[in-house]
């Protein structure tokens, strides 16, 4: 029986193996990098998919719209970068996340500040990444920061996925 077993389970790995590393996005298990290219993408690709009358909708009173979350995520990308070093854009304003609200103008900031956070860690060296940094009082480094942001993103990428799904819209990549 345990033969038996173990044959099937390495058949199906065999079987499985090329099917799933066919399918791997670009981006995925390639680092910070890679990650944050991957992450960006779908952030655009679902905000582009999404119908710009869906850009005031809302779960709840008192909750997010799909704007705001988009609006969220580009200040604090470039919030959060701006303690690693970079400085935060003259244009952006306090009240953006609630006042930013067409399409093109989301994700005209959401790209915006996709490619800032990609562009200052490309140009990072790696012995900044050790660099202390302080946080809203707290001691920790240039490194934590971008990780931070990255983790920040992929959250809120799951909070606009669960959004896009209950006004209808389906991720672009859900539909390969």
């Amino acid at each position: 029986m345990k033969k038996w077993l173990g044959n099937l389970l390495g058949a199906l790995a065999l079987v499985s193996t090329p099917v799933f590393s066919q399918n791997i996005p670009a981006g995925l298990f390639q680092g910070y990098d890679g990650e944050w290219k991957h992450v960006s993408k779908q952030l655009i690709d679902l905000a582009e998919a999404t119908p710009a009358e869906k850009f005031s909708w809302r779960p709840a009173p008192g909750v997010r719209s799909t704007s705001e979350v988009y609006m969220h995520i580009a200040i604090a990308n470039f919030g959060l970068l701006s303690f690693a070093g970079p400085k935060m854009p003259e244009d952006l304003k306090n009240d953006m996340e609630k006042t930013v609200t067409s399409k093109a103008e989301v994700i005209s900031w959401l790209k915006r500040s996709l490619i800032a956070v990609k562009e200052a860690h490309l140009a990072v060296k790696p012995g900044d990444l050790q660099r202390k940094v302080q946080i809203h009082g707290v001691d920790t480094d240039v490194e934590a920061i971008y990780l931070r942001i990255i983790v920040h993103a992929n959250e809120h990428m799951g909070q606009l996925v669960g959004y896009a799904r209950m006004t209808g819209v389906a991720p672009p990549w859900s539909m390969n």
